[in-house]
């Protein structure tokens, strides 16, 4: 991001690099900060010591500019992550498609079917004792691959365990906390409009809540998995989005509201007492 500081497109100076910056909402901007307008945002980069004169300070006229400038700054940095996201189940969906409908060659066709069950090989007349034969071999294989996938060998398939675990590095991730314990980092940390947290779900192992603050009030939301070719999805809105992990879902809800009463915006990290 670039200031113009005359009309001599030479002036051009360095604001800020958005790929290794974040954005934040200032709520106290006229107040702390002398801001001209009560819709302030700061961009902060990741490196940043939270020093106050490291924090670029902007203002918009009104609510809805700056969440235009908002999303336009967050897209610049995650769009193609976004995109990336969308595009890889839809992918994958076609993969699997066509590995489970090959298409013959010439050469298959001039194929018959033989029976090494016995000392010497033989021919296969029968049609119906051609597709037990097959029925039985595929049977075989798929054993075979199962074994192989617990010796430490996963087909290509098969979701890979990633997705399931790697959501665990994040500050916004706490595990097997209860409700009350969610409810009192929440608290404790302010109750501002889209203050978040994951943590697992006590009713369902499988499952986890998304804990958000909006108005004051603290909600819970519950993140199903869904499985759709072999390949597990998470999605917060029964399935009408779905997301390959937990990072990605937290990324977008922070781009859209969706069926949020708000977006994510600060994530609750853990408090050390």
């Amino acid at each position: 991001m670039f200031v113009l500081l005359s009309a001599e497109p030479r002036h051009l100076q360095l604001l800020s690099d958005l790929e290794e910056s974040n954005i934040f909402t200032v709520t106290t901007g006229r107040k702390m900060h002398n801001a001209p307008t009560d819709f302030q945002f700061c961009i902060k980069a990741t490196k940043c010591r939270c020093d106050l004169k490291e924090l670029k300070m902007l203002c918009a006229e009104d609510e809805q500019s700056r969440t235009c400038w908002m999303t336009a700054f967050r897209l610049i940095k995650f769009g193609t992550l976004l995109y990336q996201n969308y595009k890889s189940p839809q992918q994958r969906k076609a993969a699997v498609s066509n590995f489970s409908t090959p298409v013959r060659s010439v050469s298959e066709n001039s194929l018959v079917a033989m029976d090494f069950s016995g000392r010497t090989g033989r021919v296969i007349d029968n049609p119906l004792e051609a597709q037990s034969a097959a029925m039985e071999e595929g049977h075989t294989w798929r054993k075979r691959s199962q074994r192989m996938n617990v010796l430490g060998s996963p087909s290509p398939l098969h979701p890979s365990t990633l997705s399931s675990v790697i959501h665990r590095t994040q500050v916004w991730f706490h595990g097997r906390i209860m409700r009350e314990e969610s409810h009192r980092m929440i608290m404790q940390q302010g109750q501002v409009d889209g203050l978040f947290l994951l943590r697992d779900s006590q009713s369902n192992p499988k499952a986890f809540v998304l804990t958000l603050c909006h108005h004051q009030k603290i909600k819970h939301f519950q993140i199903l998995p869904f499985e759709e070719d072999g390949q597990v999805f998470f999605s917060l809105d029964d399935g009408s989005t779905k997301f390959t992990d937990l990072i990605h879902l937290v990324e977008f809800y922070q781009l859209n509201r969706g069926v949020l009463p708000c977006k994510l915006k600060h994530p609750c990290t853990m408090v050390a007492l």
